[in-house]
């Protein structure tokens, strides 16, 4: 999911972390590149396919990456899916994309009781997530015809505010869905989130470095928690969940072993073709399926331009990059975004999830008020470049 930055006083801004921590992967140089569509253990030969679903048959949980954006990962993971339900048709499927409060609309779906866009609706997924739901329905669907469960394992940004700020011990255990602290990370976990903090432009120094970690592991046991209690209820848990939160078993993976739960699986999608030539590197993964990305080429996001914090009334502009959107559509700091697309904004995430859907060559209207004043700007976003 979305990764959360921490800003003075405990605000929250989010940042996805699957994308930065993929493109800071260890490169490890080999002769020949590694076929497309083949299985391998990192640092090892390539696996084979029936043996490998035979292991993971008798896990407790397997864990499946993803970059957010990436249609082929969503591809790669419903066919693994499949192959699961074929040995394990008890399975669960957690989803990091939601967080607990969406459980009803989950269940409401499986049980067929919603259509696409009222399952969107009640899930308030384009708040809660952002990236585009098409992307998951092919998932969502396979749950819903073969009756699997679907369970979200994810906290709301405000919970994992309120859980650094105020301290696990002074939010009420049923106020935190029951989760508990927190162990340490590895060192080079550390490390690694302090890599992807140094890039954000917003960084606030030394203290700003520990709120972020402290938001990630609150990220990671919460969903490391839904996880453990889902496998309590089935035989086999399915997670989807960001693949920077699981690589080197470093994140969800280490919370997983601190409870208790050691019989897991970590699956990874691994680029090759085109200028992506090397083989997985060593303890990355338990295994990773090879993809061709010789001709893929990722949709860039639509982006506003602007960073902001939560208001009383909408979400306030800190700062505005330059030759963004928000420049050119007159945006000024200090204005406080009240609504986007005709919907109210509480808090950042809302507004990068409405942001997210615009398509490339469209106007999003938004309600501003500036010095006390309400008035409307129209921002437009580029088509996209052919």
């Amino acid at each position: 999911m979305p990764f959360p930055l921490i800003f003075p006083k405990g605000r929250l801004r989010l940042v996805c972390l699957a994308c930065v921590l993929m493109s800071s992967a260890i490169a490890v140089q080999a002769d020949t590149c590694p076929v497309p569509g083949q299985w391998f253990q990192p640092g090892g030969p390539p696996l084979a396919p029936d043996a490998l679903f035979a292991e993971l048959a008798e896990r407790d949980v397997v864990l499946l990456g993803e970059q957010h954006d990436h249609v082929d990962h969503h591809r790669w993971q419903l066919h693994t899916l499949a192959g699961l339900h074929g040995r394990r048709p008890d399975m669960v499927i957690a989803l990091e994309m939601l967080p607990r409060e969406a459980q009803p609309a989950l269940d409401a779906w499986v049980a067929g009781e919603l259509g696409e866009q009222a399952f969107i609706d009640e899930s308030r997924w384009n708040t809660a997530w952002g990236f585009d739901p098409a992307l998951y329905f092919p998932i969502l669907h396979f749950a819903r015809l073969h009756q699997v469960p679907l369970k979200a394992i994810n906290v709301t940004p405000e919970l994992r505010g309120r859980l650094v700020d105020e301290g696990w011990e002074a939010v009420p255990e049923a106020e935190r869905f029951g989760i508990t602290a927190p162990v340490e990370p590895p060192a080079a976990y550390r490390e690694r989130l302090a890599e992807v903090y140094a890039q954000h432009p917003s960084r606030v120094g030394e203290a700003g470095l520990e709120r972020f970690i402290e938001a990630q592991l609150v990220w990671d046991r919460a969903m490391a928690y839904g996880l453990a209690q889902a496998q309590e209820e089935a035989h086999l848990v399915v997670g989807l969940i960001g693949q920077g939160h699981l690589q080197y078993e470093h994140g969800v993976p280490h919370q997983l072993t601190a409870l208790s739960v050691e019989s897991y699986a970590t699956l990874l999608p691994w680029a090759v073709g085109g200028e992506a030539c090397s083989p997985p590197p060593e303890g990355l993964a338990r295994a990773v399926f090879t993809i061709d990305e010789s001709g893929y080429e990722a949709a860039p996001s639509m982006l506003l331009g602007v960073y902001t914090t939560p208001h009383e009334e909408g979400v306030e502009i800190h700062a505005i990059l330059e030759d963004s959107v928000a420049e050119q559509a007159g945006l000024e700091v200090g204005d406080i975004i009240l609504k986007a697309a005709g919907q109210s904004v509480a808090r950042p995430a809302e507004l990068t999830g409405l942001v997210r859907q615009q398509r490339p060559g469209t106007l999003l209207p938004l309600i501003i008020r500036r010095q006390g004043d309400e008035r409307e700007i129209l921002a437009r976003f580029p088509p996209r470049s052919t």
